[in-house]
């Protein structure tokens, strides 16, 4: 923590939260808000629906391999001029996105815009813990959470509303906006919140240490897995919005915003509760209790897809839960990360963003078409990578008990 942390940011704690929280909102606008207008972009530019995946995996893949060098650049530069520079590339990636003639063309901007995309999103969780102790510092991730649990609602509305009224090109312009925007308001507000004395070396040698530091550990990886790999459960469908939603569901493109405000009131409703319970609950208590409720709520979802046809009625009640479940254990396991080597926090912000960005690929390119077709393919698989993050956490809990015990 950051020993004059009191004097960096005097106005209340939550307003913090709100600038931090616009940064993380950044990802999912870029990814949400142009999925209502995938059958618009395949028709303008005759791409396919393999091709359209394409645009999605290359932001995910840009996103993970960058994420290895925003955090760790921040512990040497600072985290302000990250931000600032990232916020920047963003939105000229943005405009080439929205003058892209074909699809490769919009592919390759995807990708650049994947590749900015982290700074802020990275970058924003180091600066929490250098301004805040540890329970101060959960319940403002979980403001963050909740605050970022918008974008996801009101992204897919914005971007149906602008692609029905002045086609796909507007949605990558409005995403230049919300570059301009939030460059402007994080260059007037946001201070540089790494102490000079906890600056590391700018050397290839010394990240490279870090990394071997970190990469090593099997503390980090488990807590990584567990809380990243369990996200994909639920952004499996997200990403599966198109099929799921209109295929599987019957609902048109201007109607799939029900889905997202169902899944965000999941995520902000979780996080509220562990924003609630902070500092009076055992941080491996509050993981348990995430981890039981998504298992449970994920085997009833593949139970209930066997056994009956999905229907609109039903169907997306499982995921809103399971989003409870992670928003509950997610603010958690990512303090935890950061305090694991508190002299690396920025680059253990990059490594954990770069595996779960890396799963966000995986399931993007691979997992997603192959499951798509089925609703019950679909439940079997986020089942199968929660089950990845339960594992990762009870061989960590039996293996290190001591992690998360205190309150």
């Amino acid at each position: 923590m950051n020993p004059d942390a009191h004097q960096l940011w005097r106005a209340p704690r939550w307003a913090l939260a709100v600038l931090l929280a616009m940064l993380g909102m950044l990802g999912p606008f870029s990814i949400d808000t142009y999925i209502p207008a995938f059958s618009g972009i395949a028709d303008s530019l005759a791409a396919t629906p393999v091709q359209m995946q394409q645009t999605l995996s290359a932001y995910l893949f840009g996103f993970a391999f960058m994420s290895l060098f925003h955090g760790a650049l921040s512990d040497s530069v600072g985290r302000r001029p990250v931000v600032l520079w990232g916020l920047a590339a963003f939105t000229l990636a943005s405009m080439g996105c929205a003058l892209s003639q074909s699809i490769g063309q919009l592919v390759f901007f995807r990708a650049v815009q994947g590749l900015t995309t982290g700074a802020g999103i990275v970058v924003s969780r180091a600066v929490v813990r250098d301004m805040f102790p540890p329970a101060q510092a959960q319940k403002v991730m979980s403001q963050i959470t909740i605050y970022f649990g918008v974008a996801p609602a009101i992204a897919p509305m914005i971007g149906g509303v602008l692609f029905a009224q002045l086609g796909w090109h507007s949605v990558f312009w409005f995403l230049t906006l919300v570059g301009v925007l939030l460059w402007s308001a994080n260059y007037k507000l946001l201070p540089e919140t790494l102490h000079v004395t906890q600056r590391q070396p700018l050397k290839v040698s010394n990240l490279l240490q870090g990394y071997w530091k970190l990469g090593l550990d099997p503390r980090f990886v488990l807590l990584a897995l567990a809380s990243g790999i369990p996200f994909n459960g639920m952004f499996l469908y997200v990403l599966s919005a198109p099929a799921f939603l209109g295929e599987h569901l019957g609902l048109a493109p201007t109607q799939f915003f029900w889905f997202f405000v169902l899944t965000i009131s999941g995520i902000m409703g979780g996080a509220w509760v562990s924003g609630r319970v902070a500092g009076k609950l055992a941080p491996k208590q509050q993981i348990r209790n995430g981890f039981l409720i998504m298992l449970g709520i994920a085997v009833v979802n593949l139970l209930a897809n066997m056994l009956f046809k999905a229907h609109v009625a039903w169907a997306m009640l499982p995921i809103t839960i399971f989003a409870f479940g992670w928003a509950l254990m997610v603010p958690v396991v990512t303090l935890l990360v950061l305090d694991l080597h508190p002299d690396r926090r920025g680059m253990a912000s990059s490594l954990q963003a770069f595996i779960a960005s890396s799963a966000n690929g995986v399931v993007a390119g691979v997992i997603a078409p192959l499951v798509m077709h089925s609703t019950v393919a679909m439940a079997a698989a986020t089942l199968v990578m929660m089950c990845v993050g339960l594992i990762s956490w009870v061989y960590l809990h039996h293996r290190w008990p001591e992690i998360g015990r205190s309150v």
